[in-house]
């Protein structure tokens, strides 16, 4: 057999084509690497894309999580065995042995204004067939119908009478116009208050409005159903201001914002995003204060959280201007476990079934978020004392686990990928994030200003946007007022009818004290 001998250039031209071979190798193979990751990153965007798009919106999950994040709307809705026409209530009868659930349909509101209308026998069936003795009356069946008068639209005419001396033409007088939340406005205030609830409160936008008053023969335009909200809504200012200085006095204030557009606003473009500030109060009387702002920045927010007191704990999400206002101001700043699930639930939710299961990292997080939900619901009738205990014994052991999940996985993920997000912004907040079992009055999450916020994004989708800055603030000012009856259980449309008659009468802060939402006692009738 031949030898092959090889010079020492030769081996070594063979070795530098074997390195080369290795290096061009090793740089495919990166290559690969990184396309394979940018595929799956893409991949996982579509996906969630398609979810957002296409999948249910709910985060619920298993049974385990059924009563904490359940949508109470299909929990609400009927079912076949309980039809729309038949409201079902359920009493306890307690029997020898076991207690029997009584049901029927539900009693209307006894409140109601209520029409009775007799049926009596013609006096020819008022015979007893025995005997032929006349029948007497013993007592009556009622059974109860619920109707609906459509609404009435009528004209007050205002008739102000005209005084003149029979000696002289210098003496005429005439009877004052009485005062009015919008002078010489079309609409009374009654009228204004439909108006403003029915838009703010049923979201129903002003040209729909216009259309059903129209059925009825209220022929407005939406121009002058525009315009008074507009004026009424910088009316209330007053009322406002002063639901700020309660709600920044409390002990705990809820923040959050969402994206409002306004057509007309100068300087800027029509599709250019304006924000609506929320602030609710988690202690003291209900609060629910809305504020127009032409953007997100730490500016805004400053003058909003002005005056808030050194020590006031504030619940936000991760939006770093809050973090901005806490420390300017000295608040305890507490993160939002619901905000930080949310993340997991999208993480989770761009797994291919096929790979699902309870050993997923998001998954796990899931689970273990579910666990100090469930220590909360069921400490819901505690003392804030018996509840920081019981946080104490059950949800740092769970947080401890979190964390070590954390440091787990935090680098072993790509950091652009769903999973990646959320155990960074979970590692970013975790200080504020594990504040809350120091006190057990503090809230675990911001659902409160979150749920606040709802009616105007229902509102939104049907009237889209504001046409002007001034109806920005005055939606922002009218949202505020029915939002705060709504939370102090007082009817929207009573309140506001008596709060439009009285404010053009209020001169004095007493005054206008007198007319907040928990302070305007409804008439007795």
């Amino acid at each position: 057999m031949a030898t092959i001998t090889l010079t020492t250039d030769e081996i070594n031209a063979l070795i530098a084509e074997r390195d080369t071979a290795v290096t061009e190798r090793e740089r495919l193979q990166g290559q690969l690497r990184t396309v394979t990751v940018e595929r799956d990153l893409l991949q996982e965007r579509v996906n969630a894309m398609l979810r957002k798009l296409f999948a249910a919106k709910s985060e619920a999950r298993g049974t385990e999580q059924k009563d904490l994040f359940l949508n109470e709307a299909e929990a609400l809705a009927p079912t076949a065995a309980a039809p729309i026409a038949e409201e079902v209530v359920a009493d306890d009868i307690e029997v020898a042995g076991h207690t029997r659930k009584k049901r029927g349909r539900k009693p209307l509101d006894p409140n109601l204004p209520r029409d009775i209308i007799r049926h009596e026998l013609p006096e020819s069936e008022r015979i007893c067939t025995h005997d032929g003795a006349a029948l007497v009356e013993i007592g009556v069946e009622i059974s109860e119908q619920l109707d609906i008068i459509p609404q009435q639209v009528r004209v007050i005419q205002h008739q102000r009478v005209k005084y003149a001396c029979p000696c002289c033409d210098q003496g005429i007088k005439v009877t004052p116009a009485p005062a009015r939340i919008i002078p010489k406005g079309l609409l009374t205030e009654s009228a204004l208050a439909w108006v403003v609830t029915s838009k703010y409160m049923d979201a129903l936008p002003l040209y729909r409005q216009a259309a059903l008053l129209g059925r009825f023969g209220g022929d407005l335009s939406r121009t002058t159903l525009a315009s008074s909200i507009v004026k009424v809504g910088q009316a209330t200012q007053p009322i406002i201001n002063l639901l700020r200085d309660h709600l920044l006095d409390a002990d705990l204030v809820h923040a959050d914002e969402t994206v409002i557009q306004v057509l007309k606003e100068p300087g800027r473009a029509a599709q250019t995003k304006s924000y609506l500030w929320a602030q609710v109060s988690g202690t003291g009387p209900p609060i629910r204060l809305f504020s127009y702002a032409p953007g997100r920045g730490g500016t805004h927010a400053a003058t909003l959280y002005a005056g808030i007191r050194q020590g006031t704990v504030l619940m936000s999400d991760g939006y770093e201007v809050y973090n901005g206002i806490a420390q300017a101001n000295g608040l305890t700043h507490l993160g939002c476990w619901a905000h930080c699930r949310r993340y997991f639930v999208e993480a989770e939710a761009v797994i291919p079934k096929a790979a699902r299961g309870p050993e997923q990292p998001a998954t796990r997080f899931i689970a273990a978020i579910g666990e100090l939900y469930a220590v909360e619901a069921g400490a819901r009738d505690l003392s804030p004392e018996q509840h920081q205990q019981r946080r104490t014994e059950r949800s740092r052991p769970v947080l401890a686990r979190i964390e070590a999940m954390l440091l787990q996985h935090l680098h072993a993920v790509v950091p652009n990928s769903l999973l990646g997000k959320a155990l960074h912004y979970l590692s970013a907040q975790w200080p504020k994030l594990i504040r809350y079992v120091e006190n057990g009055a503090w809230p675990i999450d911001n659902n409160l200003c979150e749920n606040a916020i709802r009616p105007f994004v229902v509102g939104r989708r049907n009237w889209l946007f504001s046409d002007t800055v001034g109806g920005a603030n005055a939606s922002a000012n009218l949202y505020s007022l029915i939002e705060t009856c709504k939370a102090n259980r007082i009817d929207p449309y009573g309140y506001l009818v008596r709060l439009f008659r009285a404010l053009p009468f209020a001169q004095t802060a007493d005054d206008f004290e007198a007319l907040l939402p928990w302070r305007l006692a409804q008439p007795t009738p």
